[in-house]
């Protein structure tokens, strides 16, 4: 079975391969898609699920093959792989202890006021790198976003914190709404992925 799923914004993708596998017992389902992130996140909905997936880039997209059921060998043109919920791939068979912490952005103030809550946002990432407190990965979603691309005084903190071995994600549908795709300054493009497989993957995730 062939899903088309191009176009279709984060988490459709997912939700298709799943009513898709739903239909059979056991089988083969290929979901099509046009960008990584999606091929990432279905891959990653298989491995969650318990299903082999393999994935190939077809020209300007990208071809996720879903096998329920039963496995099969992997073919040389097709690599074994699971979305490790961080933007990287490990293998179906690795067992990888869980991560520190996810912490997730998902505003530029804190609280309501918003002078003070910039000013509060600056010192909070500027303390957490002083001492050194540091996340696994940090996920940027919403206003967020404008942290990672906009903001002149936090986005070179979040630099430094990437050299300093943090993982940094801003949510591409969040980039999409506020046109800020071209202007990311520091990290990658991530999905809410990262959230809902980081709540098994990590041992505490927080919002703020």
């Amino acid at each position: 079975m062939l899903i088309d799923a191009r176009g279709q914004a984060c988490p459709r993708p997912v939700m298709m391969a799943e009513e898709a596998l739903a239909k059979i017992g056991e089988g083969i389902v290929e979901v099509l898609v046009d960008n990584e992130e999606s091929s990432l996140n279905v891959s990653g909905f298989a491995a969650q699920s318990g299903m082999f997936a393999e994935t190939l880039r077809e020209g300007k997209d990208w071809k996720v093959k879903i096998v329920k059921g039963y496995t099969c060998e992997t073919s040389a043109e097709f690599p074994r792989q699971r979305h490790s919920g961080t933007g990287s791939v490990r293998s179906a068979e690795s067992k990888e202890p869980k991560k520190s912490l996810l912490l997730v952005i998902g505003t530029e103030v804190m609280g309501r006021e918003e002078k003070l809550g910039k000013t509060l946002m600056k010192a909070f990432f500027e303390t957490m790198k002083v001492y050194q407190q540091l996340p696994h990965t940090m996920f940027f979603l919403n206003t967020g976003v404008h942290l990672t691309t906009m903001d002149p005084e936090i986005a070179p903190l979040l630099k430094d914190m990437e050299t300093m071995g943090v993982e940094i994600y801003s949510c591409g549908t969040c980039l999409t709404q506020y046109n800020l795709e071209s202007k990311l300054k520091v990290g990658r493009r991530g999905t809410m992925n990262l959230v809902i497989e980081g709540m098994q993957d990590f041992e505490k995730v927080v919002w703020i």
